[in-house]
């Protein structure tokens, strides 16, 4: 069996894992491994004790949440450099992006129920364009905040950065929006190459 690696995020004192993420990763015959993490530990002796859990993962998809901490930035690195295929959603990408010099801001009018809400550019010469193989499509927009600069490719952008790539790594992408809630052909697309990466 291929295991997802999933870390749970803090909701009113609760660990929370996204269940259209989850789905999602059961729907392609894998097993979601979900991480609770300590978010009030000394970051490296909790990475630490989740290594091993991360170790077992073939892959990972850091979901969205509201607030990202020093332990995520540690296990980004991580999965960085041991070149596990990760896909970054929303406070995901975001973490993605602050691991690598990142600048972030707060921003207002970007918390939507709608299921499209505006488009996006999408690089041609990105790794991102390469699996949807469009310019140009339309996403959701649930965040609070947004990437102003990283170190990494910026592979689409709206008014602010809304995908972000390094395309060295097998997969190693971050996005802005939730497929997990679209599940459109574009949003298929991204989770087929996701998986057939680590496959």
């Amino acid at each position: 069996m291929m295991y997802i690696g999933v870390i749970g995020r803090e909701n009113n004192n609760r660990i929370v894992f996204n269940k259209e993420v989850m789905n999602v990763i059961e729907k392609y015959n894998f097993i979601p491994i979900g991480i609770i993490v300590n978010f009030n530990n000394d970051s490296q002796k909790e990475f630490k004790r989740i290594k091993s859990l991360i170790d077992l993962c073939h892959g990972f998809i850091l979901q969205g949440g509201t607030d990202y901490y020093d332990i995520d930035i540690i296990i980004t690195k991580y999965l960085h450099k041991k070149n596990i295929p990760t896909l970054g959603i929303c406070l995901g990408m975001q973490t993605m992006a602050m691991a690598f010099n990142g600048i972030m801001n707060n921003i207002e009018n970007h918390q939507s129920d709608n299921l499209y809400v505006h488009e996006v550019d999408i690089d041609k010469n990105s790794k991102l364009y390469s699996i949807i193989n469009k310019d140009k499509i339309i996403v959701n927009s649930r965040h609070k905040s947004y990437i102003v600069s990283t170190q990494l490719d910026t592979s689409g952008k709206a008014n602010i950065i809304e995908a972000i790539e390094d395309k060295n790594k097998k997969f190693f992408i971050g996005i802005q929006w939730h497929p997990e809630t679209l599940m459109d052909e574009n949003s298929i697309l991204l989770f087929d190459n996701f998986f057939k990466t680590i496959k």
